[in-house]
Order: structure tokens, then sequence, then C-alpha cells
């Protein structure tokens, strides 16, 4: 009954075009989950995502679930994800993305999730890693460890929102650094983010992480910009 009182005062509205959702859709509408560009990266091992990276840092695979246009549907999935709370965003792409994954031998071989990390004056003004619970779902689904502890940002620096993609794959490679002890060395990390736009942020983390004895590097990605 509550429910139904809160659904008609305060509407539940999907993530990608703000129209009200039925009772059995959740975040994301019927319409915008058949709309929504998908990459497919999975089923190829040299996808685009993975050879972005080629030449720049040793990534044993990479990937990301949808394609990133202005205006579209991901775009205002991802906006009201980073700046608006819905963190619920991110927990159904990470189901999402792990039932497509379940069987990805690539995906097997990794030890743990690591996410992108905020700097701490970040994350105390937003409240919270937007692909935390991105990170979550694809842990307890793939049964893999969440761990934001190995990975800090160093430098505080303002949002790459407004930045050109030339301002962007100008980022600093000394940002970010690793905490590791002898029980990280020699791991497979999945490192995870929202977009990736230049790869600059994840290449400046897989270094970070790289600088870990034997360790090794697989990216993925909620979203891909794509032109």
């Amino acid at each position: 009954m509550w429910n139904h009182l809160l659904n008609l005062f305060f509407p539940r509205t999907c993530a990608g075009c703000q129209s009200i959702l039925l009772s059995q859709e959740i975040v994301i509408c019927t319409h915008c989950r058949h709309n929504i560009p998908l990459t497919h990266h999975h089923q190829n091992p040299d996808n685009e995502l993975f050879q972005r990276f080629y030449g720049r840092i040793p990534l044993e695979f990479g990937a990301a679930l949808f394609y990133f246009h202005k205006k579209g549907i991901v775009q205002e999935m991802m906006h009201q994800l980073k700046y608006k709370g819905h963190q619920e965003i991110g927990t159904v792409v990470g189901e999402w993305y792990a039932s497509e994954l379940q069987h990805s031998e690539p995906i097997r071989k990794t030890n743990c999730i690591v996410p992108v990390p905020l700097h701490p004056k970040r994350m105390r003004e937003r409240g919270y890693n937007q692909v935390a619970t991105f990170g979550k779902a694809l842990s307890i689904k793939l049964n893999l460890p969440y761990d934001d502890t190995v990975l800090h940002r160093k430098v505080y620096t303002k949002t790459q929102t407004k930045k050109t993609l030339l301002g962007r794959s100008d980022l600093d490679t000394n940002l970010f650094d690793s905490s590791f002890s002898e029980l990280h060395h020699g791991q497979h990390f999945l490192l995870i983010d929202d977009v990736m736009t230049t790869g600059a942020t994840l290449e400046a983390c897989s270094r970070a992480l790289l600088k870990i004895p034997d360790a090794k590097v697989s990216i993925l990605c909620m979203a891909m910009a794509h032109n």
C-alpha cells in the first residue's frame, strides 16, 4: 500500500529518458533497455577499448558494456548516477554486465575488483564514488572480492566533465598510487570506471597498480565514448 502511495506522489522515472516506469520495470524502462547501444566487447577480446591501450600499458583484457553518445540514453544515465545520487543505476548496470560476463574466460582469470578512486576531498563533496555500486554488484554476481583500498588518488583535480578530449589526455600519470602488501603480489586486478573517454585516467591507475610486483591489470567500464 505504502509503495503504491509513494509511486502516486513520487513516481519512479527511467534513468535514461525520465518517463514513468511501469510496475515491473526497474531503474531503466523497457524502451531504453532495447535502445541502449551495446558494444559486445566481451565477445571479442581484441575489441576497440582494448586496442586503445596498445603501446601504453600491458593490458590483459578490456571492455565496456555501453557506447556513450552525447545527449544519448547512456549520457543521461551516467549523469543521474554521478551527479544526482542515483547509485541504484550502478547496481543495475553491474548486474546486467555480470550476467554477460559470467562465462568470460578473461574475467575468470582476475582476482579482485578495484574502482578508480576519488580524492578524499571529492568524496566528501559528492558523498560517494559513482562506480562503487557497479563494482559491488559485479563482486557479488561474479564472486570476486571488491577492494577500494589498494588504489588512491594523490592529487585533487577539477572535474573532467567540461574538459576537452585533448585536455583529458594530458592527465598527470602521477595522480594515483597504490598501497599494497605481499598479499597483493601477483594479483590480477580488474580495474573499473564509469565512462572511458581517452583512457588517460585508466592508464594512470593501471600504472599505479602495475607497481605491485608481478601484478596484471584488466579494465571494465560501464560505457565508452563513441563518435
